[in-house]
């Protein structure tokens, strides 16, 4: 069975599917892809990360989505794991331009300024845009490793790249202002002041270095002549109040607040202010209404959702606290207010573990306040990590009480900046004089990301002689080994540990990715036995052994009675359950999975987990109803999340109920009015209702408010595509094209071509593409696609093999090649399927192709049998269950094919093949 996808979502059926991927992003990686970049478009990093690793999961070849992992975590502000997602791309061949300019700013993010300048300072990008931006990042390396005058070089190559690049301008600003030149840096100012007094841009920037020299008088009159200039200058208002904040001058804050609603009454940052200031007053009546206010016009303000969770963290609502306080971090990382009470929240109700992974941005990324370590050396006391909180507080307590910097910060600064070696012999000062563990443990943080792993190793040593009983230092030992190329010392490093603590399971977990990465699963698993053997009720080891004996083909009894152990182990946490449902789910078992559901609901209500699991539970078993109303608590719980309403839609257009789902639609579009995945239902609606104007009028909206990017140019093409208006869209899709080369405009585009017999058109698109991007595997899987709708199968073929060759593990290329090899008769084809079925064991399609491939070739009863057990692992295929009854005709065995024969012709016509079932039952 070759696997594919409908190109366009225009009949009843395509929208029931366009739902329920706008709601899930389906389940094979291709669709957790799209899901994932739909939660880019909408800034939603954090949700994006979450599909693109299922997607990795299935299949850790897909370059397109190692790329967008590490943008989502870049964005996120998970610069260090972004790098390492970003570096796999590359080894997997993705587009050299775009991973460099991500590359680059992950790099600079770390602080590894030199590795910036030798990596990307020769490279210049095909577009103006990627190379002012790929220039900038460059002159911030030099600029932060002291190289002034490269630097200038630098940015003046950027702005003669892309003229006025504000980025590149601040850059060549700052080149002054970081050399404590502040002068310097207003003569640049004053230079562009001098061509147009009246730009408010260069203003705003004289009053930043005003604050920066203490001239805060002088500043908060720039920024008022500012207003004299522009009176609704949002920043300009934003500027004064908080000024006026900060020096605890609430009257004058209120008074320009005042002074901002009359020129701006209809801002969203003066609603955002109105909010801040009655925060600061204690009036969390108007605070929450300010917030809500925000939410509802902007949904992915991170500035809007700190505001909502700290409010709902004063009135003690920890869910929905931990909720906007989770939005808000993963738009914009470096919040440390909304940080700060994300992690009080967590303590306060209890999930230490929690706490301490919201901590670590702070803790890792940035020099940290003394109020953030005193923070950190709570939750580790709350934890009972006595030897980390005495650090913090350590770290803590020696702050200048006139200083808000301390020295480990100060020299985290000094490796920040490129000046390594300060940086380093500062830390190690530290660590020797400092009984705490922060210097040690930020040297060798720091000699990593400098990958000067023999200094790392040493540092390492050094904290052991401090914590001989730590056994993090047998991990840091590990990953420094392994970094460095020996990884038969990192693996002796990790068996030390386990030797020390069998129980120990980070260790035992490290070693078992060893061991699956050299193709050894069981062995893999022997490690979370040994960790249960001396902690049964370890909640990590028996869902990660659950998962390995699942993967591996156990019994359904086995692997149900790992995850049940978790949840007996820990009732109140929802990850067991939710992976209890989601087992049964994978295994077609509704019933057993509503009771699991249900259960898990009673023991932990009101976690948005386990009622979206419970949904899909209730959903898959038919039990529309009660499904319903899961998702409409949810939505309840999460009202700014798009999530509960496409739910929601998606459920009741199963249930055949269409009003009811625009309806839930449109409820979320007032919540979140840009949200794309919605958006996109809408459209879906409206063209399946013969909407055409409507939809076409919600796909403007859409390029009005993303001018730059193509979503909204390719829902157009789309609408006018379903009504055979081919001019129209392929006018449409090229107007994308202008915006943002995507390769779905492109594939759009190529197939209206097609479609209105413009052939030779869609040749020349096909050629120009490829010559531009002769990397985009995407664009050349549709064509091999194409190519199969037309029984072309040579042509597929040949798309095929050239995907392999860039990604030769993939076992879904390789499935649909062999495909197409088997209808051209060709014998290579077994070996391809052979091999797919190796390499993703277990996946029936793949063994549909396999089976029918073996059943040509003489090796019948080989092929039956596989057959037959894909039937059993996808009772829903009716196409697979068509083959294994041609199988068993084939073989004589008429009983068993007429039982499989009947059992398709009782669907009707939901199955298209019902001519040949009819024909086969009749032969019997």
């Amino acid at each position: 069975m070759r696997i594919t996808l409908p190109t366009f979502p225009l009949t009843a059926a395509a929208l029931a599917v366009s739902i329920a991927i706008a709601g899930c992003g389906g389940d094979s990686p291709d669709k957790l892809v799209s899901a994932a970049k739909l939660y880019l478009e909408k800034n939603d990093p954090a949700a994006a990360t979450i599909q693109l690793k299922n997607a990795l999961a299935k299949n850790p070849d897909l370059a397109e989505a190692r790329f967008l992992l590490g943008k989502a975590l870049l964005e996120s502000g998970d610069a260090s794991n972004a790098e390492v997602e970003l570096r796999k791309a590359v080894d997997l061949k993705y587009s050299a331009d775009e991973v460099a300019v991500l590359m680059a700013r992950s790099l600079v993010a770390r602080g590894q300024y030199k590795k910036v300048i030798d990596d990307y300072a020769q490279v210049s990008p095909a577009t103006p845009l990627l190379k002012a931006e790929l220039k900038t990042q460059v002159a911030t390396a030099q600029l932060a490793l002291g190289k002034v005058d490269e630097a200038t070089a630098t940015y003046a190559q950027a702005v003669a790249a892309q003229p006025d690049y504000a980025p590149a301008l601040l850059g060549q600003a700052r080149i002054k202002a970081g050399t404590h030149d502040l002068p310097g840096a207003m003569a640049i100012i004053d230079g562009v002041l001098a061509k147009d007094a009246k730009n408010t841009d260069a203003l705003i920037f004289k009053a930043g270095v005003q604050m920066a020299s203490d001239q805060g008088d002088a500043a908060l009159q720039t920024y008022n002549q500012v207003l004299s200039i522009k009176p609704d200058h949002v920043l300009a208002h934003t500027s004064l109040i908080m000024s006026y904040m900060q020096q605890n001058k609430l009257d004058l804050a209120q008074k320009q607040l005042d002074a901002m609603k009359q020129a701006l009454p209809k801002s969203g940052q003066t609603t955002y202010m109105q909010g801040l200031l009655a925060y600061q007053q204690k009036n969390m009546v108007l605070a929450k209404e300010s917030a809500q206010a925000l939410l509802k016009g902007a949904p992915n303000d991170p500035r809007a959702l700190q505001l909502a969770g700290a409010v709902e963290f004063e009135n003690r609502s920890d869910l929905q606290a931990q909720e906007y306080l989770s939005q808000a971090l993963a738009r914009a990382p470096g919040m440390e207010m909304g940080r700060r009470l994300l992690v009080r929240s967590y303590m306060r109700t209890g999930q230490t573990s929690k706490a301490i992974a919201a901590l670590q941005p702070a803790l890792q990324e940035q020099p940290t306040s003394a109020g953030m370590l005193s923070l950190a050396g709570e939750v580790y006391m709350q934890a009972g990590d006595a030897a980390k909180a005495e650090g913090y507080f350590a770290q803590a307590s020696k702050l200048d009480p006139q200083n808000a910097k301390n020295r480990t910060a100060m020299a985290m600064i000094h490796v920040a900046r490129g000046d390594a070696s300060k940086g380093v012999g500062e830390l190690e000062q530290i660590a020797a004089s400092d009984s705490g563990t922060t210097a040690d443990m930020a040297l060798i943080a720091a000699s990593m990301s400098q990958k000067r792993f023999d200094q790392a190793l040493q540092a390492i040593a050094a904290l052991q002689k401090k914590q001989p009983d730590n056994l993090v230092v047998y991990n840091l030992r590990a990953a420094a080994l392994h970094e460095k190329g020996d990884a038969a010392g990192a693996r002796k490093s990790l068996e030390q540990a386990v030797s020390i603590n069998p129980a120990y399971y980070p260790a035992a977990a490290a070693l078992a990715r060893l061991d699956l990465l050299d193709k050894k699963p069981e062995d893999a698993a022997k490690r979370f036995d040994t960790v249960l053997a001396k902690d049964p009720k370890n909640v990590q080891a028996l869902l990660s052994l659950a998962e390995l004996r699942s993967r591996a083909g156990a019994k359904s009894d086995e692997v149900v009675d790992l995850i049940k152990k978790a949840i007996a182990a820990s009732p109140s946490e929802p990850t067991p359950r939710v992976a209890l449902v989601s087992y049964y789910l994978s295994q077609k078992d509704n019933a057993k999975a509503v009771t699991a559901a249900q259960e898990g609901m009673s023991a932990v209500p009101d976690r948005p987990e386990v009622l979206d699991i419970a949904g899909r539970a209730m959903q898959q078993s038919g039990d529309f109803n009660q499904a319903i109303s899961i998702y409409t608590k949810l939505a309840s719980l999460l009202p700014n999340s798009d999530q509960p309403y496409l739910r929601l839609a998606e459920v009741q257009y199963a249930a055949k109920n269409k009003d009811a789902a625009r309806e839930s639609v449109n409820k979320g579009l007032q919540a979140q009015p840009d949200s794309l995945p919605l958006l996109r239902v809408a459209i879906s609606m409206d063209m399946e209702a013969q909407r055409f104007g409507d939809a076409a009028n919600r796909a403007k909206a859409i390029q009005k408010n993303h001018p730059k990017d193509g979503i909204g140019y390719l829902l157009e093409g789309d609408v006018l595509a379903a009504q055979k208006s081919w001019v129209a869209a392929v006018a449409a899709y090229r107007n994308g094209l202008k915006a943002a080369e995507s390769t779905d405009l492109a594939t759009h585009l190529h197939a209206v071509l097609t479609a209105s017999g413009q052939e030779a058109e869609a040749n020349r698109l096909t050629e120009s593409w490829l010559k531009a991007h002769p990397k985009d595997l995407s664009f050349r899987m549709f064509l091999a696609g194409a190519a199969v709708a037309h029984k072309n199968y040579a042509a597929a073929v040949t798309q095929y093999r050239r995907v392999l060759e860039d990604q030769p593990n993939n076992p879904a290329v390789m499935n649909d090649l062999a495909w197409s090899l088997g209808k051209l008769g060709d014998p290579k084809a077994m070996g391809f399927a052979e091999q797919a079925n190796k390499l993703a064991p277990n996946q029936p399609a793949m063994m549909d192709t396999l089976g029918v491939l073996q059943v040509q070739q003489g090796q019948l009863d080989k092929g039956t049998d596989l057959l037959r057990r894909a039937v059993e692992l996808a009772p829903q295929a009716a196409a697979i269950r068509l083959n294994y009854a041609r199988a068993l005709l084939q073989g004589g065995k008429k009983a068993a094919a007429k039982t499989e024969l009947e059992t398709l012709a009782k669907l009707g016509d939901a199955f298209a093949e019902q001519a040949e079932v009819a024909s086969l039952l009749k032969s019997l």
